[in-house]
């Protein structure tokens, strides 16, 4: 087992995060400030050079401030590769007691055109990737006697966005497997909450193609703030829910949005 390089300090001393597809955008911005508080960080990433590569420069950016973190490449719908990283994870640092299940998988096309291999791999790495990772870390939460479950939703829920019908359906399954989750687990003092970001500027987005210039007016235009949302935005409200600062909020989709859409 590998001990931090310095006295671990901050929400998340003592604490061992496990991230998953934390390679860029949101997932980076999320590992890099659980090192900060302090948290041990498994920085999962998909197991190609691309992906591998950048995950490499994350957890060196973390280890340069200071901080303790780890590569552990998996493709998250696999059941296999998933125990081996949880069963990695516990080697390196311990039993995962935050689990931030960020890894997602998702293309434009129109719905028609979706083929049932596209359906089943978006359902796979969004909704199954979830799910197994949970069932791989909840015996280390057990033994830690609690921890806490983040997983990543999408506004799109709400809008209905045309041209990501398998993305959006299986963001729209995340809502109902926190919440059910939460009730599952909240008597062993586990919390499962779920974050729904907006607009949020990411390498993702920039590959599923969308316009940079229409998004900028559809953010002025339909925000209370008027400004594009970056990954940076996102990271303070994964650590709100994996700090003791939300130790009764259980259950819960927390849309960090700019004040897009309003319930």
């Amino acid at each position: 087992m590998t001990s931090s390089p310095r006295e671990a300090s901050g929400k998340l001393a003592g604490r061992v995060a496990l991230v998953t597809g934390a390679s860029w955008g949101i997932g980076a911005a999320v590992a890099k400030l659980f090192a900060r508080e302090g948290a041990s960080v498994v920085v999962n990433t998909y197991p190609d050079d691309k992906m591998s590569k950048l995950a490499d420069d994350v957890v060196a950016s973390i280890r340069a401030d200071g901080g303790s973190a780890v590569k552990v490449p998996a493709d998250i719908s696999n059941e296999e590769q998933v125990s081996e990283m949880v069963a990695a994870a516990h080697r390196e640092f311990g039993d995962v007691d935050i689990l931030v299940t960020n890894a997602a998988y998702g293309v434009r096309v129109p719905w028609h055109e979706i083929t049932t291999k596209q359906w089943d791999y978006t359902q796979a790495v969004n909704v199954r990737g979830a799910f197994l990772c949970a069932k791989a870390c909840y015996p280390g939460m057990l033994r830690r006697k609690g921890g806490n479950i983040i997983t990543v939703t999408s506004v799109t829920v709400e809008l209905g966005m045309a041209g990501l019908l398998d993305y959006v359906s299986s963001k729209a399954a995340l809502i109902g497997f926190t919440r059910s989750l939460a009730r599952e687990v909240g008597k062993d003092g586990i919390r499962v909450n779920s974050v729904m970001p907006g607009a949020i500027r990411t390498e993702q987005e920039i590959a599923l193609g969308f316009d940079e210039e229409e998004l900028k007016v559809l953010s002025a235009e339909r925000q209370c703030l008027p400004r594009r949302g970056f990954a940076e935005d996102l990271a303070g409200t994964f650590l709100y829910l994996a700090s003791n600062d939300s130790s009764f909020v259980s259950g819960q989709v927390i849309n960090v949005d700019g004040g897009w859409i309003h319930y």
